[in-house]
């Protein structure tokens, strides 16, 4: 067990309960899972003195929840078991386009606003019993629509001041948001935008041979400016230069509600020969992905590998099986946190980054009131985990599972 779980401080704030909305029943699974290994493990610990660690020891803690259709396409969430002063964690998808429904005889495929709705009838339906609401919202929803531009509405910023102001949502948990300034909507309000960094160098150092996390061998490389900060955290904790990639776009036209990509110029040292991590927050169609790719390419980059957050491949995966053909893409790499087709999971350029276990801790440390700062702040982890494998040496790197 992790030493962030030895120390909790205290009493839980209540009694543990996890309600699950359509879509994240695997993760939810995972997570279920540790949660009862590890206050199973506690209370054992106690040697029958456990105290609280026995009344909070449960075979799950999942709240048992319904979710209804109607033919007309109404729905609505029912709670099938008691959840008063209970510590409740919401777990959703806002973009598991995997679940349909059935409407006026028609199946529709369940959208980020259909996954939204479900989330305030969850809310709705504890009634204001819960003694505290924590929704993990893994990608943020409407999270690009985080600033306005012109006459545009600002959808991410009312949805976090619907969840908080009016439905007495506490905490907001969200990954690798897109800008993580739109918290500003709700700054008396719990905001932690948490980073998977460790976990994405440990998969990379998992599944690929002959790795060298040095300046002479890698590169940390931004696809855009937007995402330069994520970027510079990167190279700052493995001690790697970092480029950078400056979209030129025709800002004479809008095309899908943005203004279309001309070209894309690099700024940054020489990457010839040398392996490249391409870092950003998601995946959407691809196509800015790809061509940087190929951009890298011209440029004498050895191996090409991709890490984000969220691969949402909304234009499917032909484009990305092609440039795994031509030697474009080495990996992708892209966490468990959103629903993945099994197509997308088949595919052998794609590596699915397992993020249970370390949304296990973030919700078993809340509940007990408990400081996250360590679990947020992964660089002495990372640094051990580097060491530990020997990849701090300009020698050929053995992975190490771990």
């Amino acid at each position: 067990m992790s030493d962030a779980l030895e120390n909790l401080n205290g009493m839980p704030v209540g009694p543990l309960g996890l309600i699950v909305l359509p879509g994240c029943e695997d993760l939810a699974a995972k997570v279920n899972d540790y949660l009862t290994t590890w206050r199973k493990h506690r209370a054992d610990q106690a040697n029958g003195n456990g105290g609280y660690f026995d009344q909070d020891l449960k075979e799950s803690y999942i709240i048992e929840t319904q979710f209804t259709r109607f033919a007309t396409g109404e729905a609505k969430a029912t709670i099938n078991q008691s959840v008063r002063g209970y510590d409740i964690f919401i777990l959703c998808d806002m973009f598991n386009h995997g679940i349909n429904y059935v409407m006026q005889e028609k199946e529709v495929p369940m959208s980020p606003d259909d996954h939204y709705a479900n989330l305030k009838r969850a809310i709705s339906a504890i009634g204001g019993k819960a003694k505290r609401i924590t929704v993990i919202m893994p990608m943020l929803y409407e999270g690009r629509q985080h600033r306005r531009q012109g006459r545009e509405s600002l959808d991410c910023a009312n949805a976090l001041q619907e969840l908080c102001l009016y439905l007495n949502v506490e905490n907001i948990i969200t990954f690798d948001a897109h800008d993580a300034r739109v918290q500003n909507a709700i700054p008396l309000h719990s905001f932690e935008n948490v980073q998977p960094v460790y976990q994405m160098i440990k998969a990379l150092a998992n599944n690929v041979d002959d790795l060298h996390f040095n300046k002479e061998h890698m590169m940390i490389i931004s696809p855009d400016e937007g995402g330069m900060s994520r970027g510079i955290y990167y190279s700052t904790v493995l001690g790697l230069e970092l480029g950078m990639f400056y979209k030129q776009r025709d800002y004479s036209r809008i095309i899908d509600g943005r203004n279309p990509v001309i070209a894309h110029e690099f700024l940054g040292d020489n990457v010839k020969d040398k392996d490249v991590i391409v870092v950003d927050d998601m995946i959407s169609s691809g196509g800015s992905m790809l061509e940087v790719g190929k951009k890298l390419k011209d440029l004498g980059a050895k191996r090409i590998f991709t890490c984000v957050g969220f691969g949402l491949f909304c234009n499917g995966l032909k484009k990305f099986d092609a440039a795994y053909e031509e030697g474009i893409i080495t990996r992708v790499f892209s966490t468990n946190l959103i629903y993945r087709t099994p197509e997308l999971l088949s595919r052998e350029w794609f590596v699915d980054v397992d993020l249970s276990k370390y949304v296990s801790y973030i919700l078993d440390t809340l509940n007990h009131d408990s400081s996250v700062s360590k679990l947020l702040n992964p660089v002495d982890r990372i640094e051990r985990f580097l060491k530990k494998c020997n990849y701090r040496s300009n020698c050929d790197c053995m992975t190490t599972k771990n």
